[in-house]
């Protein structure tokens, strides 16, 4: 690396941090909400540790760097937005739901691209005799911005495999609650029996329901978060059923039952068409790999003799 590329780098650098300075002087710094607040409320009882989530924590490192991430990361949800789907699929996941976390991580997953990205660009530009700065940091910002996606991606794909571990374990858990109601138990303590029974995604969700029913929630409206929760078709009729069940005192086994049996066809049909696009990538390696190689071997003898013969 030449002096003149060494320079910019350290031009880069110590810019970046003249302008993070400069941010942080009280006469340019915006005054947020929660700091007019604090002087009213600096004697108020903090909450209990055992009431907050839990969060991942970096050190002192992480104490010193998180004012900088939170302000990077309000500024990418500005640019960004989409918070209310990122709400939706923390609670389809699961989670807590907190989009300040999130972009945080986005942002730092944006850091380890760019940083990764920066180096790569160097190592070719090193190899390859001349390194190019515009061309490290056209580098360094693709990288920054697949990993600030990539985050998001991540989350969309966590939704999915706990969706699908969701339907997978459903035919289950309506059987053996078909089971219970039938041998006589009320539809609540079916719940409690099966849920204690079973280990899984929905399992959880059911006895998450319970446990804010225990707490003083009514059980109708504690299955109905799990539907608006999960956001599940099947989950939201199953729950529809029981419902019902509990306010009219329809009969449940039948439709228990019934719903297990349209679930398995569902997995059934969507296995079927999972199948069905398997074999057609399937056929990518056999037209442009096999059959060029096996065409190739069948001709490569034959021109050769016609070489040979034309000499």
């Amino acid at each position: 690396m030449s002096f003149t590329t060494l320079g910019m780098v350290l031009g880069f650098f110590g810019g970046v941090g003249l302008v993070v300075a400069g941010t942080g002087v009280p006469l340019l710094r915006r005054v947020r909400l929660a700091d007019r607040l604090t002087p009213y409320l600096r004697d108020a009882p903090k909450p209990s540790r055992l009431l907050a989530g839990r969060t991942p924590s970096l050190g002192a490192l992480g104490r010193l760097a998180r004012p900088v991430l939170v302000e990077m990361a309000g500024i990418a949800d500005r640019l960004v937005g989409g918070s209310r789907s990122v709400r939706r699929r923390q609670l389809a996941l699961g989670v807590p739901v907190n989009v300040e976390e999130f972009r945080i991580e986005q942002v730092l997953w944006a850091g380890a691209g760019a940083l990764l990205g920066a180096f790569s660009g160097v190592l070719l530009g090193s190899l390859a005799g001349e390194v190019s700065m515009v061309a490290v940091l056209l580098v360094a910002f693709s990288a920054a911005l697949a990993g600030f996606l990539g985050r998001d991606w991540w989350l969309s794909a966590q939704v999915h495999r706990r969706t699908e571990l969701i339907l997978a374990e459903f035919p289950v858990i309506a059987d053996l609650l078909a089971l219970a109601v039938t041998a006589g138990e009320a539809p609540a303590p079916a719940l409690e029996r099966v849920c204690r029974m079973c280990r899984g995604e929905l399992s959880a969700e059911l006895s998450r329901a319970l446990a804010e029913a225990r707490a003083g929630a009514s059980l109708p409206a504690a299955l109905e978060a799990v539907a608006q929760r999960t956001t599940i078709d099947a989950l939201s009729r199953f729950v529809d059923g029981i419902l019902v069940a509990l306010e009219r005192g329809t009969p449940l086994a039948a439709v228990l039952r019934a719903q297990a049996a349209d679930v398995r066809e569902a997995r059934k049909r969507a296995l079927l068409a999972t199948g069905g696009r398997r074999e057609i990538a399937m056929l990518v390696p056999v037209v442009f790999l096999i059959l060029p190689v096996t065409v190739l071997f069948a001709l490569y003898p034959g021109l050769v003799s016609i070489t040979l013969l034309t000499r």
